[in-house]
């Protein structure tokens, strides 16, 4: 099944398993030094992730209070933590009597994120064309937006850059040695912060890229900031 819906609408998309080179060559414009080194990942397992970032409504489906600076229950969800995004998932585990739900890896949102492809961004090099695809500082005038109104990649995911910055699950640290190359997402809890991946409504073109990260101590709290879910097979 590519798409399942769960019991408080949150779609889903299946995301088959692959391989993919995950971060940024040397030549890549814009690159930074924690997007490197290059490093084969493998994601052995399918798995579900949300075709577009948690909306408030969803969130008070399950949270009750809506934290939002631009309130209207379509929009995504924003002002949430890491820390509290922990706390969603345990309780929607709770509500549907699994423990599946999960925030993506890293290596997971890349490779997710890439779709199969190897460029600057999913749809190629050339930034220009990133207005057809994301929400970010030279078309959102400085406010999230209703999910699906952009075109999605491949994997048919929307908002993958742009629009809100999304936490996945790993520490951060300055660059990927030692990384995991098997998709898990990497957890030494001595890193001081947690990563966010594609951008927001408030980032230039080059932060809304591919391979581009972001870092945040686990309580960050502001209105650029989101996520979406992965639920296991």
């Amino acid at each position: 099944m590519k798409y399942y819906a769960n019991t408080i609408g949150i779609e889903f998309v299946l995301i088959p398993s692959g391989e993919f080179d995950m971060g940024s060559p040397l030549n890549e414009i814009d690159r930074r030094n924690d997007e490197g080194p290059v490093h084969k990942v493998t994601i052995d397992k399918n798995f579900y992730m949300s075709q577009h970032e948690i909306t408030q409504k969803q969130w008070c489906c399950v949270m009750v209070i809506n934290p939002s600076e631009f309130k209207s229950k379509n929009l995504p969800v924003d002002r949430v933590s890491w820390n509290d995004v922990q706390q969603y998932i345990n309780r929607l585990n709770k509500m549907e009597d699994t423990d599946k739900y999960r925030l993506p890896s890293e290596a997971e949102w890349e490779y997710a994120a890439r779709a199969d492809t190897d460029t600057k961004y999913y749809f190629g090099d050339d930034e220009n064309e990133l207005h057809e695809y994301a929400w970010y500082n030279k078309n959102s005038y400085l406010m999230a937006h209703k999910g699906g109104l952009k075109t999605p990649n491949s994997f048919d995911l929307y908002d993958m850059y742009g629009n809100m910055c999304e936490w996945v699950q790993d520490d951060y640290y300055d660059d990927y040695n030692g990384a995991p190359i098997d998709g898990s997402a990497l957890e030494n809890n001595n890193s001081s912060f947690k990563v966010g991946r594609g951008g927001s409504w408030a980032s230039p073109q080059r932060a809304c890229r591919s391979a581009t990260r972001f870092k945040n101590k686990p309580d960050t709290c502001n209105d650029y900031l989101g996520f979406r879910l992965v639920k296991d097979i």
